[in-house]
Order: C-alpha cells, then sequence, then structure tokens
C-alpha cells in the first residue's frame, strides 16, 4: 500500500530546537526530525496510511505544540520509484555523510516530473518528491562533507533545466539528540 507522505517545516522559539525534535520524534508517523539553518528552524518528514491522519497529525498534533509558531506544510504527489534504490540508502545507513540539506524548489509549470527524474540522476539526492503547497519539489541531499554538498546544490541542482527558484534548508546535525 503507498503511504502519504508530507514534508513540514516550521519556526520555533530560539533555543527550543533540540527539545521540540525530541518530542516530534516521539510521534508515531515522524519519520525524520531536523534543525535547519535558512528560512525555517526544522523540517520533518512524516508517512501515514492516509492523507486525513497526516492532516490531523499536522493541525491536532504538531501546530499546537507550545514553542512551534508557523508551520508549511509541502504534501507529496506522486514521485513514483525513482529513489527506492537501494545503494543510495547504504550510503544512508553506513552513516558516511556528514552534510545533510533539504532543496525546496520552485520550476516551469508542468516540469515537476522531468525535474524529478533529473534529481533522481544526481547520486548524493537520496530522496526527492513532487509535493504541493508552496514548493514544486523537494529533495533531500547527502553528502560526505560540506564543500561536497555545497558543489551538489549549486553546480548540480541548479544548474538542472527548468528550475526556477531554490532555497537550501542545511541540516544541523548537532541538534539531533
Amino acid at each position: 500500500m503507498k503511504m502519504a507522505k508530507a514534508y513540514v517545516m516550521m519556526n520555533c522559539d530560539l533555543g527550543s530546537e533540540k527539545e521540540i525534535i525530541a518530542s516530534l520524534k516521539k510521534i508515531n508517523c515522524v519519520r525524520e526530525a531536523h534543525g535547519t539553518l535558512g528560512l525555517y528552524d526544522l523540517v520533518i518528514q512524516i508517512e501515514s496510511s492516509s492523507d486525513k491522519d497526516l492532516q490531523e497529525i499536522v493541525t491536532g498534533v504538531i501546530r499546537k505544540m507550545p514553542k512551534i509558531h508557523s508551520t508549511v506544510t509541502l504534501t507529496r504527489s506522486e514521485s513514483g520509484e525513482l529513489f527506492q534504490t537501494s545503494e543510495k540508502l547504504i550510503g544512508m545507513m553506513l552513516g558516511q555523510n556528514n552534510a545533510q540539506a533539504y532543496v525546496v524548489i520552485h520550476c516551469d509549470k508542468g516540469e515537476e516530473y522531468p525535474t524529478l527524474k533529473n534529481l533522481s540522476h544526481i547520486p548524493e539526492v537520496k530522496e526527492a518528491d513532487v509535493v504541493f503547497g508552496f514548493y514544486d519539489v523537494i529533495c533531500k541531499v547527502d553528502a560526505s562533507d560540506d564543500k561536497t554538498l555545497e558543489n551538489v546544490i549549486t553546480k548540480a541542482i541548479r544548474a538542472l533545466p527548468h528550475i526556477k527558484t531554490s532555497m537550501t534548508l542545511n541540516v544541523i546535525n548537532e541538534q539531533e539528540s
């Protein structure tokens, strides 16, 4: 069965990131929770059996957490099976990648799926989804170091055709508990 999936980017009280990440990770459907540098303080990935469940988790649990001020939810459209390849997961499981970021992308109208396909050819892009919401595509990038991460984002992702704008949210590993 295909799981419903969403990404939630949020802003919170300064200094409460670590505590909120720990609380978010206790929520049943939260697959990942990270502190980030950029426009948002935190980004999480949630999966559930239905879009209705996801909506209830975001509105009924996450948005009611006292130190969270605002959220932007990006709900996955279909991503196909482009990012199910096992070799992309091996690097993550071995923990070789010290630099991670989420990149949210605005692309030309109708070019979301070609953009997803192009992203699937970049080895450091471990996951990507076409999403509904403020952005068109979101991807997760894992690299061995910050310089490699920067090069992948600036020279590979941003150089793809049909990308109008992108925003990078660098993961802050120190906030993981």
